[in-house]
Formats: C-alpha cells, structure tokens, sequence
C-alpha cells in the first residue's frame, strides 16, 4: 500500500467517524409554528408521564446518539430535529420531562424512539 492510499484511507475513516457522530447528535430546533415541525412535544411535570427524560445541554458535543441530551441551536438548518411545543399533551406525538441531571436522561417509552431518529 502507498503512502497516497493510507492517507485516503485514514481520511476516509476520520470522516466516517466524524459524520456518524453527527447524523446522531440530538441537535433540536424549536420552531414557532406547529406546521414546521417534524415532532410535536409536550413537557410534563411528572416523570412518570414522560416517553423521553430529556437532559438539556449547554454544549452540542455532548449531545450525542439518541438518548435524550439535546442541544437546542439558534438555527433550524443545523438540527437533526425540528420541535414544537404544544400546550395539549393530546396534541404531542413524544411527551418529554426536563431534568437538572445528565444521567437521568433516556428513554422510558422505547415505541417513540424512532420519532428522534
């Protein structure tokens, strides 16, 4: 193998990484019309009631596969999902419950969890 394909090759892999890690960040956007969403959410004030324990992050590298730590971006083109948050827990497809602590983030309802993919 030539030095030319290794670089390629490491390229390549350093990409794949980088792009996977990406295309699974859980960077959500929450827009202002119900119409521009791809998910509907419902915050609860019970856990108990929650589909998804939804830690809030302050950084989008912690965000990272689909286990509730969502980085919230200024702009719609840089996230995964697009959110709307509805008054009407009737009216959500995912009820969600914000926690003060990372390791209480997850699912609770695992049938919902293709709606953040």
């Amino acid at each position: 193998m030539s030095f030319r394909q290794s670089i390629l090759i490491a390229s390549l892999s350093l990409l794949a990484v980088t792009y996977q890690n990406i295309a699974d960040a859980q960077v959500v956007y929450s827009t202002k019309y119900t119409s521009d969403a791809q998910v509907k959410v419902y915050v609860s004030k019970y856990k108990s009631d929650a589909d998804l324990v939804v830690y809030k992050t302050q950084y989008k590298s912690d965000a990272d596969n689909n286990n509730g730590v969502w980085y919230f971006t200024q702009y719609s083109s840089d996230a995964k999902k697009k959110i709307y948050f509805t008054d009407y827990k009737s009216a959500a497809d995912l009820i969600i419950y914000f926690t003060e602590y990372k390791s209480d983030a997850g699912w609770q309802n695992k049938s919902k969890q293709q709606l953040m993919y």
